[in-house]
């Protein structure tokens, strides 16, 4: 079934676009919602005449995507996440994570033009900044693990190396023990 897109679907498509859905979606979704329309021939016909009046609207819309894309270029993040001694992140890093470190950049964006999927290890991901259908930029960020973790991982780090010291030295000590004993064993006695 053809529609018209009446504002922003993720993953189908933007606002004025004429997308091909299933019956069943259009039909139980988007058209209840309000989301889409019918792409009926008088629709499509004045879809266009619209598109035609709103063309230098849409490309000063298009420009002030592209100027707040410049703000958020070169832009790097360093995401601290509460993390496991295996280094699992507790959780996931996701696009609340990503706003609150643009927040305190001093760098504001919208949640839905954040694009992401949820982060489960540490390291370097990526997400994607969408300000305009034909404007985007991809942002580069670190998880990495906060203090707490860091100092708790350490913490645990040096517990199990004393556990295998005392391990070692306990049996070091058995093994001193039992040489011993066969040294006592194997003297003659001089009766």
């Amino acid at each position: 079934m053809k529609i018209i897109l009446k504002q922003d679907v993720q993953g189908l498509g933007y606002k004025d676009d004429v997308v091909e859905v299933k019956n069943g979606y259009a039909r139980n979704y988007l058209l209840p919602q309000g989301y889409a329309i019918l792409a009926t021939p008088s629709a499509v016909k004045a879809l266009n005449e619209e598109l035609k009046q709103r063309a230098h609207k849409i490309a000063k819309i298009k420009a002030d995507a592209e100027a707040e894309a410049k703000k958020f270029e070169g832009v790097s993040l360093q995401i601290e996440a509460k993390v496991s001694d295996g280094q699992n992140i507790y959780g996931s890093v996701g696009v609340p994570q990503i706003i609150e470190a643009l927040q305190q950049k001093g760098l504001e964006i919208e949640a839905k033009k954040v694009i992401l999927r949820a982060v489960k290890t540490l390291g370097n991901h990526e997400a994607t900044l969408q300000f305009h259908k034909e404007v985007s930029i991809i942002l580069p960020f670190e998880v990495i693990p906060d203090a707490e973790s860091v100092k708790a991982a350490e913490k645990l780090r040096a517990d199990r190396k004393a556990e295998a010291e005392a391990k070692a030295a306990k049996e070091a000590e058995a093994v001193a023990e039992e040489e011993a004993e066969e040294v006592t064993e194997e003297t003659p006695t001089e009766a």
